[in-house]
């Protein structure tokens, strides 16, 4: 009971944000045609959601996510490990890293539109792209944060250096690489959107857009709104699975 009134403290100022925001415009404080009643926003999500229209976008939008997300963390996590751990690795790619890191990845939509067209595989590569970098430097700070003389040890007790990556590296690391995947995560829903709302072949980025540009301004917000709440509940079961596998941690 008490960790239930916990959480509804938590979330109180989103309640009395949606209070606000319906009052505002309910008594002209804030023009509907600047912005629409949520109570109307909230019925056009409901129309759009029982017409499949919007859940049809999102599911193009969640695949093109869940694609350049799991490639940014997959190639992203190796990469990172193996720059803190080979220093061969290290010499090859962190010029490579640090010339990237200040290129904003949107910049090179007109090229990666020359290159892929149209389609799933460029947002997917912008989001791999502007997602990858967070992913190497949390995976490689965390991974050279290793305490050095664990790492002796247990390499002078005979253990392997894979059996060290495994056993010692990586549990070491992980609460550090873990962190900086969820900073990835919130920015792999930035880029999905800002790239679907560039140029894509449906999406909730590019029905968002629509929507706005033909005046349909309570499907604009409702399309906002089911980013944020997507977004919200992905960071939220995120943090779950945190949880579980940093369990062993408490347990110690």
């Amino acid at each position: 009971m008490a960790r239930l009134g916990v959480e509804a403290f938590r979330y109180a100022p989103l309640v009395l944000l949606v209070i606000a925001w319906e009052l505002a415009v309910r008594y002209g404080v804030i023009s509907p045609n600047f912005l629409p009643e949520f109570s109307a926003v909230a019925g056009t999500l409901w129309a759009l959601t029982l017409s499949l229209e919007l859940p049809e976008n999102l599911g193009i939008s969640m695949y093109r996510q869940a694609a350049g997300f799991s490639l940014a963390v997959v190639i992203g996590v190796a990469l990172g490990i193996g720059m803190a751990r080979v220093r061969a690795v290290e010499l090859a790619f962190r010029p490579l890293v640090t010339l990237w890191y200040p290129v904003p990845v949107v910049a090179l939509f007109p090229v990666l539109v020359l290159i892929l067209k149209l389609g799933d595989q460029l947002q997917i590569t912008v989001i791999l792209l502007g997602s990858i970098l967070p992913v190497i430097l949390s995976a490689y700070n965390a991974a050279r944060g290793v305490d050095h003389y664990l790492a002796w040890s247990a390499l002078s007790m005979g253990t392997s250096p894979e059996r060290l990556l495994w056993k010692i590296v990586l549990p070491a690391a992980l609460p550090g690489i873990l962190s900086g995947i969820r900073v990835t995560l919130a920015l792999s829903f930035v880029l999905l959107v800002a790239s679907e709302q560039l140029g894509a072949l449906g999406g909730i980025g590019a029905f968002t857009l629509s929507a706005g540009e033909n005046g349909f301004y309570t499907g604009m917000f409702a399309g906002i709104l089911t980013i944020g709440l997507v977004g919200f509940v992905a960071d939220r079961l995120y943090l779950a699975l945190i949880r579980r596998l940093l369990s062993w941690r408490d347990e110690e």
